[in-house]
């Protein structure tokens, strides 16, 4: 039945594409196959000041940021021309000229001051990253006033939030959505967002006239859309399904390093997770390395804490302890969790030790590493329950877990700050386990206010060693990007900050 049902929707895209073709009338049209993260959810739109839909005004060429990250995942100018740091408060931003946004009006200090201020009234997340408390104008200038010290301001500019956009189109139809980048937006729907190229656009012509991004929810069909030629490329394909394109002359592909790590959060609030111990035990029972090679395909390193190793604040820097499933048994033992019925599993005053895995199925590769870690965990002793479901935010808000799996960019803006500050501090938007350590919140405070990169390296060593050291999360794996594609696509590869795809040398032949 499922294979059938794979064949309808394929069948169905199929006379879509079809359809595409006949009403476009010889245009260049790409057609862009993403999971259903990508834009059928909660963050579906083009209002970069809505929740995460910055994502897809940036990754779908509708708008610009000020700065943009290098493969280095440096800042680098983008829609600015350079900046200075008057103090450490205060930054005045040069703009480029003569860039115009897609409704004709140009974009001006004016345009960019009214964009930020309404980004900051609605986006708590922005407003509490870039700490604006004034910004000025004058002609193509903006100078941007901080209450504390940001020394990442640059980097959060970055920021798909930062998407700098015409506010005088106003951000509630996404048609009208009005960006200085090389598309505009035709329509848009949870399912699929159709775009056309901005004759206008200041880098030059686009190379392509149309395209249509289609959000698929099975990976499977994802890939079989690919085969079947129903779509010219593909984002987040199953990892087991990339040899069918890595191996074909047909396809090609794309790959990078990203920070896009598999994670996972304890709940504070379970008793027996309160003790440390149990905690360590939990993540010696992961085996790292064979969950990246073989569950992963290769796809991915293990990490030791939030970073890969290709950032400086990354890899080598951190300590994280060896698979060692006889030492967790140990550490679990001097908690006083010892097999006292022989059925294999530990308990304590009469009680096993049964612990709820909590994760999402729409990335396939979670599903796997809750069943790899029900395995691992029973080899120490420990019970756990699985439950890999699209609801889980239902279960997160009423507590209804123990250890929590996801996906997380941990350095989307080329530096450590951000994930501190979203996950770790006590009030953190996403610190979903209630984990709190003052020394810890020191630190980031420090790391805060520190303007010098070798020192701010230091910090966020530091601060990754602490959470390893303490077992306040479990870090599993650092993921591979990868862009799958027919082999006539030009212009289309992956880069390390997962957010730049479409550009105006998008082309197909």
């Amino acid at each position: 039945m499922k294979f059938l049902a794979l064949l309808v929707l394929s069948a169905a895209l199929l006379t879509s594409a079809c359809g595409n073709n006949a009403a476009t009338g010889g245009e260049k049209v790409f057609r862009y196959g993403t999971p259903a993260y990508g834009i059928a959810n909660e963050n579906a739109g083009m209002d970069p000041h809505e929740a995460y839909q910055g994502w897809s005004a940036i990754r779908y060429g509708v708008g610009e940021t000020l700065f943009k990250f290098d493969d280095a995942m440096q800042p680098q100018p983008w829609l600015a021309e350079k900046y200075e740091f008057i103090n450490e408060n205060t930054v005045k931003i040069t703009l480029k000229d003569n860039i115009y946004f897609t409704s004709g009006n140009k974009m001006t200090g004016a345009a960019v001051k009214a964009c930020l201020e309404d980004l900051i009234s609605r986006h708590n997340r922005a407003r509490v990253d870039l700490k604006i408390t004034g910004i000025t104008a004058e002609g193509q200038t903006v100078t941007i006033t901080s209450a504390a010290k940001v020394p990442v301001l640059i980097n959060y500019l970055c920021d798909p939030y930062g998407c700098i956009i015409d506010m005088s189109r106003g951000t509630g139809d996404d048609t009208k959505i009005s960006g200085t980048g090389p598309f505009m937006v035709e329509s848009l729907t949870p399912k699929e967002v159709v775009l056309v190229k901005n004759p206008a656009y200041y880098g030059g012509v686009p190379k392509t006239d149309r395209i249509i991004v289609s959000s698929i929810t099975d990976g499977n069909t994802l890939a079989l859309a690919l085969q079947n030629g129903e779509i010219d490329a593909a984002q987040g394909l199953p990892y087991a399904s990339l040899p069918l394109f890595k191996d074909s002359a047909a396809y090609k592909t794309s790959s990078t390093d990203t920070s896009r790590t598999f994670l996972a959060a304890f709940n504070f609030n379970t008793p027996a997770l309160q003790d440390e111990r149990v905690r360590r035990a939990v993540v010696m029972s992961l085996d790292k390395e064979t969950f990246a090679r073989v569950q992963l395909m290769g796809n991915g390193i293990a990490a030791a804490g939030p970073f890969p190793p290709n950032l400086p604040f990354g890899g080598a820097k951190v300590h994280a302890p060896e698979y060692n499933p006889q030492g967790a048994r140990q550490l679990l033992a001097e908690a006083g969790w010892t097999d006292t019925d022989g059925d294999g599993y530990v308990d304590k005053d009469g009680q096993p030790l049964t612990l709820r895995w909590l994760t999402y199925s729409f990335r396939q590769e979670l599903p796997l590493l809750a069943e790899a870690a029900q395995s691992w965990l029973k080899g120490s002793g420990i019970r756990l329950e699985i439950n890999p479901t699209d609801g889980y935010a239902d279960f997160l808000r009423r507590g209804e877990w123990d250890i929590y799996a996801k996906a997380f960019v941990t350095a989307p803006t080329g530096d450590a700050q951000y994930y501190f500050t979203t996950h770790v501090l006590k009030e953190s938007a996403y610190n979903s386990g209630n984990y709190y350590n003052p020394d810890t919140e020191n630190l980031i405070g420090q790391l805060g206010s520190e303007f010098r990169p070798e020192r701010r390296t230091e910090l966020a060593a530091a601060i990754s060693q602490k959470l390893v050291d303490g077992s306040a999360f479990a870090y599993i794996a650092h993921l591979k990007m990868t862009l799958a594609m027919k082999s006539t696509v030009q212009g289309f590869s992956a880069h390390p900050c997962d957010y730049y795809e479409i550009t105006k040398d998008l082309s197909i032949d």
